[in-house]
């Protein structure tokens, strides 16, 4: 392997105990080039070509207040492979907060835990008084890499293989956008949303494939909510109003608490994708941060995604004192998320609910070429109980009810895994997952692949990575013919 480091990453931050700066959260300063990676055990495949995208959020000042994971810079890691060799380079995104505080060399905005008069500057988003971080998603539209932040940011622009910085993207409205942008890979579309505390409180948008704005229209709404993802079919678009969102009278003290509202109901907006009437449906009350797929059946829209059955946890009173509260909410066998179908028929306005698994499990992906469109696997994370850590995948097959399962061991803990398709392939299944692993045992990270069609039989290759790389959030696969 042949590493280039390049000049470091100016830092204030001081050691502590805190649970997610330390162990696999230890935030990465350092940016490299590697090429030719090392094979620790098995080949690179030759028949992939493509590239495999992860945001992460590293943690660059002393914070100024109590310190949330996801406060963290974004963090751009990528491997390419080709002809069975394997390429790396990381690489921070450079966005607006994350110069200003270079330029400071302190923080200057408070984070997801802390009152919002803590920030230094006027902030960004729904919040309002949060660092635009871009640390939440990544996704390939248009040849290039979109870097985003959940609570509606900015939209960070590089180029895919050298993570080159291509600035904001300009199709970008004043209320940002939200994580988890969607991208249909048979039209080349991408479909987005935001949401703010100020009516209608949430909007819907299209960029075509050639990074046109071609829709943008409101979603009236009973007042600020907090979607975190939406999904989408061959035809439509599907939003959310859920019922876990700001308290209306602490909001109005500028006060960011959270609580579920016992009464409401689930509400899904289906929207037609380019525009036009928006037709709600009522199902069963719950918080869902993430969609696997939906599709079209007849007259149904199916969505599947992860029901939570406890969308407020109690505090977990193993965890570190003082952090009880935020160890909760980032403990999935606290919110206990369980993959679920909706079936929304638009003939007789009736929802229709499932359960597909009552496995706690999350982070769902699937075959990109099929998104949007009926499928048959869905491949969701196993989290480590008490954190935010990945230690293994489940492979459901939505037809039979068959399931498959691969855990990674003690101390090694994975990223959110797509599937990379073989060249020329057109079953589902004919591929690779793709994770990130970092081992907690060798303090070393490496890449995996596993056959997605024989998960339970374990890496068909690792590739060693040069350094240790901090825990975050979402990853996404692209084929070369994406991203030339």
């Amino acid at each position: 392997m042949k590493v280039e480091r390049l000049p470091p990453i100016v830092s204030t931050l001081k050691p502590s105990n805190h649970p997610y700066l330390n162990g696999p959260w230890t935030p990465l300063l350092e940016e490299v080039n590697a090429s030719d990676l090392d094979v620790i055990e098995g080949k690179i495949p030759d028949d992939i070509d493509g590239l495999y995208l992860r945001n992460t959020e590293n943690q660059i000042h002393q914070p100024l207040g109590r310190f949330h994971p996801f406060d963290g810079d974004a963090m751009i890691h990528m491997i390419s492979f080709r002809d069975g060799r394997a390429n790396y380079r990381n690489r921070f995104v450079r966005t607006r907060c994350f110069t200003a505080e270079q330029e400071a060399g302190a923080s200057l905005w408070g984070g997801l835990a802390d009152p919002a008069h803590l920030s230094l500057r006027p902030g960004f988003g729904a919040h309002g008084s949060l660092k635009d971080n871009a640390s939440t998603d990544i996704v390939v539209h248009a040849g290039k890499a979109l870097s985003t932040f959940y609570q509606c940011g900015e939209g960070y622009r590089l180029d895919p293989e050298t993570l080159d910085q291509q600035g904001v993207a300009p199709w970008g409205p004043l209320d940002g956008i939200s994580a988890h942008t969607q991208v249909d890979e048979h039209t080349g579309e991408l479909m987005f949303f935001n949401y703010s505390k100020h009516a209608p409180y949430l909007h819907y948008g299209v960029v075509d494939r050639d990074d046109r704005l071609t829709t943008y229209m409101p979603i009236p709404l009973p007042g600020p909510r907090l979607p975190h993802a939406m999904a989408f079919t061959e035809h439509y678009s599907i939003l959310n109003d859920l019922p876990m969102f700001w308290d209306k009278d602490l909001l109005a003290r500028n006060v960011h608490a959270v609580r579920l509202h016992e009464g409401l109901p689930s509400r899904f907006a289906i929207v037609p994708r380019h525009g036009g009437e928006v037709r709600w449906f009522e199902a069963e009350p719950t918080y869902v941060l993430h969609w696997v797929n939906a599709y079209e059946d007849g007259d149904e829209i199916v969505l599947d995604g992860y029901f939570q059955e406890e969308p407020m946890p109690k505090p977990r009173r193993e965890a570190p004192s003082g952090y009880e509260h935020m160890m909760a909410y980032l403990d999935e066998y606290s919110f206990r998320p369980k993959l679920h179908r909706w079936r929304f028929d638009l003939a007789t306005g009736r929802t229709r609910e499932e359960r597909l698994d009552d496995r706690v499990m999350e982070f769902g992906m699937m075959n990109g070429r099929f998104a949007g469109r009926k499928y048959r696997y869905a491949f969701s994370t196993i989290s480590e109980p008490g954190w935010f850590l990945f230690k293994g995948f489940v492979r459901n097959d939505l037809e039979t009810g068959a399931t498959k399962a691969f855990t990674l061991g003690a101390g090694r803990y994975a990223s959110e895994a797509p599937i990379a398709p073989r060249i020329g392939s057109t079953r589902e299944d004919d591929g690779y997952l793709v994770s990130f692993v970092t081992d907690e045992n060798t303090a070393t990270s490496e890449c995996i692949l596993l056959d997605a069609a024989h998960l339970e039989d374990g890496p068909v290759v690792r590739i060693a990575l040069p350094h240790k790389l901090c825990s975050g959030t979402h990853a996404c696969w692209a084929d070369r013919t994406r991203v030339a």
